[in-house]
């Protein structure tokens, strides 16, 4: 009985362990693309709904036979919407974060949205926060502070794409709570592909409105935007989706954090960034901070 339980759970097992590889890469491709932020996440966001849309046109016929449900109601569409609006602007701060600051530093810094969410719940929908929250949050704000207050002085651009990275999770944040809202009247493969069509739709405003060439990149910059699509973009994302649907919720959180571990390390060989001491004591104090709100967030719900 025991081998048939482990038997069932190694596709999820390497479901996880694919999804949080290919979302590791990411801060690494952003640099290799040579383009603008926004057209790098345009372009992300292109492929990707190009590729889902049948996928997503079966689904949505197959339901169209079935009789009115919440999931088709217009408020919860709205709500995807602007959960893709809030994933553009993520993605947009993020790619130039990316650009001007370390890899491992955006990717670390952008998993405060796990901070942020909690705070959020706990000043809108008053849940109540535990001891080991507020120790988390200090740990990583100090983390913060030492990687901020390092590159500022060390690397002004590196401060400032630091900032990026940081308004990066709060835009992250929003799109994480509203999203979670629209899935309660949206299955995943219809909130997934309204919320990548806004945010590509985004992303090409944007783009125009900064001047920003939609085309003039060479083939490999176009071969590494599909890489993020299909690897990042829908294999990444999807993958951790499936694995969360069958594996427990705390073993799923608290592999995600080795995303900017993860992303550290492949860093130094693929960019050549190796991780300085400032980096790596800020660094561990933002991971610790964390890895102890996952924590009390898990107790708290147990």
């Amino acid at each position: 009985m025991m081998k048939t339980h482990r038997a069932r759970l190694w596709l999820p097992t390497a479901a996880l362990m694919f999804g949080i590889g290919a979302v590791s890469m990411a801060a690494i491709l952003v640099r290799w693309a040579n383009a603008p932020a926004t057209v790098i996440g345009f372009w992300r966001m292109a492929f990707a709904a190009v590729a889902m849309l049948l996928p997503f046109a079966h689904a949505a016929q197959s339901a169209l036979g079935k009789p009115a449900r919440a999931e088709h109601n217009s408020r919860y569409v709205v709500l995807t919407i602007v959960a893709g609006f809030f994933f553009a602007l993520n993605l947009a701060a993020w790619n130039t974060s990316a650009q001007i600051t370390t890899a491992a530093n955006v990717t670390l810094l952008g998993n405060l949205s796990v901070v942020w969410v909690s705070l959020t719940a706990m000043i809108l929908f008053k849940q109540k926060l535990r001891r080991a929250f507020w120790g988390g949050l200090a740990l990583a704000l100090i983390g913060v502070t030492i990687i901020l207050g390092q590159d500022l002085i060390a690397h002004p651009a590196f401060g400032v794409g630091d900032l990026f990275a940081i308004a990066a999770s709060f835009a992250y944040t929003v799109y994480l709570l509203v999203m979670e809202r629209a899935r309660a009247g949206l299955n995943a493969l219809g909130a997934w592909w309204i919320s990548t069509v806004v945010c590509g739709l985004t992303l090409l405003g944007m783009s125009v409105a900064l001047g920003a060439s939609l085309t003039a990149y060479p083939l490999t910059s176009f071969a590494i935007f599909a890489v993020m699509a299909f690897v990042v973009q829908i294999g990444g994302f999807l993958s951790l989706n499936f694995a969360q649907g069958h594996l427990p919720a705390p073993i799923v959180s608290a592999s995600l954090l080795a995303q900017p571990v993860l992303t550290a390390l492949l860093a130094v060989p693929l960019l050549g960034q190796a991780l300085a001491p400032a980096q790596l004591i800020g660094g561990a104090l933002v991971l610790g901070g964390i890895v102890t709100v996952h924590k009390s967030r898990i107790s708290a719900k147990a």
